[in-house]
């Protein structure tokens, strides 16, 4: 088999600077197979093939695939924008395989201890199940993806979230034992190797010196409950490291201090408040910045890495930057990024935000889920980056986090926050500050 039997489909993103990447690495992979003279791949950008925003959730693209390249491709291998090939070698990993059978092939990862973003499956043996690091790619032989996009056309998705796509994929394709578990290929890498087909880069590309700190306003959600709890560990933690910061309330507290917006607070959702602290963000209350990051009181943070990531992002684009979440994807409906693992803004996302009229239908609505909403129906993209997190570091794979230079964790339940801050959040340079 040469490397015209291989589709690679690079999972970019609509956002300037990730297509520019993944538009690189397109150029790279199809100039190495040149060098190589065993055929030319077809190498895809996922972003490109079609104008629906959720084909990041890979199976709704799956129809898509299997009747363009079904009948002329082997193996489809999906990777990341920072994910490295060396094709001669992966052409000799996928020949070992029969490609005429259904075959799921990645780099294993596995829960450590049940997780709330699996939805506790598998909560006797977590370690049992297996799915892949995206970071290493994962391939599907084509009567697996042939048989995959069928299925996907007549049995929509069990859920009606995408919270963790590489884990929902993998439980897809098991379908409770009836189709193949992941098979672990170790030259499926995401460290550089001599027996490596792939490897990974990195989830924090260096763009330049990072932003200022006074580019970024930070508004933090509370309520008075929290007052004594929560918002102390934002002020022993990451306060420092804003110039611009506002606490917002369901009451005046001048010890924090506390902003009330004329919002009351509300147990289920936060949408009339997150869309005043929108309309708050463009007025002359507060100082003018490029950025604005949204977060809960339970959020734990690293400005300073954020701050090297936005400068990967023009803040005259309209940029909607966090953990990405779907919701209805399978029935064309919408992405957004998850509240709790912190929502960074651009100035010109919040300003068309704002001016389109688009709000909440009741102010205890789901603040993110609106937004995204929103967002959708305005055709700004949402961004997404794994450096953001919804749960607590327990909740990932070891594997997966040791890749990372994380941006945010969430939840204080059951855990030290300041230790875990201390642990994950916090660089070296700083390390004495508490």
């Amino acid at each position: 088999m040469g490397l015209e039997k291989v589709v690679l489909v690079i999972q970019s993103q609509r956002n300037a600077f990730h297509a520019r990447q993944a538009g690189q690495r397109k150029v790279e992979i199809l100039q190495q197979a040149d060098q190589l003279g065993q055929g030319a791949p077809v190498v895809l950008l996922l972003h490109e093939l079609s104008e629906y925003e959720g084909d990041w959730s890979i199976l709704p693209t799956l129809p898509h695939l299997s009747a363009s390249f079904g009948q002329s491709a082997s193996w489809f291998l999906f990777l990341e924008e920072e994910t490295t090939v060396m094709l001669d070698t992966l052409l000799q990993v996928l020949n070992t395989y029969n490609a005429q059978e259904e075959w799921f092939l990645g780099k294993r990862l596995h829960d450590n201890e049940v997780s709330i973003i699996h939805h506790y499956a598998f909560s006797e043996e977590p370690a049992s199940f297996g799915y892949p690091d995206p970071a290493a790619g994962w391939a599907l032989s084509a009567p697996l993806l042939q048989r995959l996009a069928e299925r996907i056309q007549y049995e929509p998705l069990k859920s009606d979230f995408t919270i963790d796509l590489k884990h929902e994929i993998a439980l897809y394709i098991w379908e409770e034992g009836d189709g193949p578990r992941l098979t672990a290929v170790p030259q499926f890498c995401t460290q550089q190797g001599d027996r490596c087909a792939t490897a990974f880069t990195t989830y924090l590309p260096e763009c330049g010196d990072p932003v200022n700190k006074e580019d970024i306003f930070v508004a933090v959600k509370t309520c008075q409950k929290f007052h004594s709890d929560r918002v102390p560990v934002v002020k022993a933690t990451w306060e420092k490291d804003a110039v611009f910061l506002e606490y917002y309330s369901d009451v005046t507290d001048p010890s924090i201090p506390t902003i009330h917006l004329g919002v009351p607070n509300a147990d289920r959702g936060h949408c009339g408040k997150t869309f005043a602290i929108l309309r708050r963000f463009l007025s002359p209350a507060v100082p003018k910045a490029d950025w604005l990051l949204i977060v809960d009181d339970d959020t734990l943070i690293s400005l300073p890495r954020l701050q090297r990531l936005l400068r990967c992002y023009d803040p005259s684009e309209a940029v909607s930057l966090g953990e990405r979440y779907g919701y209805g994807l399978g029935q064309r409906g919408y992405s957004y990024t998850t509240g709790g693992a912190g929502m960074v803004l651009s100035r010109a996302a919040v300003s068309r935000l704002v001016s389109s009229g688009c709000n909440c239908y009741s102010d205890d609505a789901p603040d993110d889920m609106v937004m995204g909403m929103c967002l959708t129906s305005l055709g700004v993209p949402i961004t997404h980056s794994p450096l953001f997190h919804q749960a607590r570091p327990e909740d990932y794979p070891v594997a997966f986090l040791a890749l990372q230079k994380p941006i945010s964790f969430h939840k204080h339940w059951n855990t030290d926050p300041v230790a875990v801050y201390r642990h994950w959040l916090q660089d070296a340079r700083s390390q004495d500050e508490l």
